[in-house]
């Protein structure tokens, strides 16, 4: 090919890449919708399932004279928020939570409780996500081996309301992951609905490890 026609089909193509370029309109950096950011993960939009575990003591003496010490295992479900608000710099949330009790008493006629108990959890978390305080209360039904009949101060029926007031606080461990220490009150009684009912109100220490999906 001679010269004359190299630089001819230079001069032809340059001119054809130059025209598909001005049909085209200017280059987009990103396409329509797509952003290069890595979206930040946020764990109170998600659901969340939480392992606690703890130890709970008698106190007063408004219900049974007798000690108890409770072994409270619990595994909780959590929903995203219900509701969210803006409050001193992090977001206040509602969720729904529902848990399943498992709680051997080592220390009490009985031996055991099992039950469910289901509530509002109140969370505010603070704007970077590493820190959360929290308080829930609430209560529902369980079981037990009733001992009221054969030791004075034991509980009168196997069928047992429960209710319960739990705060602490949440330190967030990695992106889908946060670990809780906080303070439960539980209260178990048949609610007068056998002649026998000292009821048992018990507080102790809970941790737990919680995972966000």
């Amino acid at each position: 090919m001679t010269p004359m026609f190299k630089r001819l089909f230079f001069h032809v193509g340059f001119a054809l890449l130059s025209a598909s370029q001005l049909m085209a309109g200017p280059l987009e950096k990103n396409p329509p919708g797509f952003d290069a950011r890595p979206a930040n993960y946020d764990p109170i939009q998600h659901w969340e399932f939480d392992y606690e575990s703890g130890i709970i003591w008698r106190i007063g003496h408004d219900a049974t004279p007798l000690n108890y010490t409770v072994l409270v295992q619990e595994l909780t479900f959590k929903s995203p928020p219900v509701f969210s608000f803006k409050v001193a710099g992090g977001d206040l949330i509602l969720r729904n939570r529902l848990s399943l009790l498992i709680e051997p008493i080592i220390i009490g006629p009985e031996s055991y409780y099992i039950g469910a108990a289901g509530s509002g959890s109140l969370e505010w978390w603070n704007a970077s996500r590493s820190f959360s305080m929290f308080f829930a209360a609430g209560g529902g039904y369980g079981v037990m081996d009733s001992k009221g009949y054969v030791v004075k101060g034991g509980q009168g029926r196997d069928w047992n309301f429960n209710w319960f007031v739990y705060s602490g606080l949440r330190l967030r461990l990695a992106e889908h992951l946060s670990a809780t220490l906080g303070v439960l009150f539980q209260h178990i009684s048949n609610q007068d609905t056998d002649p026998i009912n000292p009821g048992l109100n018990a507080l102790g220490p809970m941790l737990g490890v919680e995972y966000h999906f």
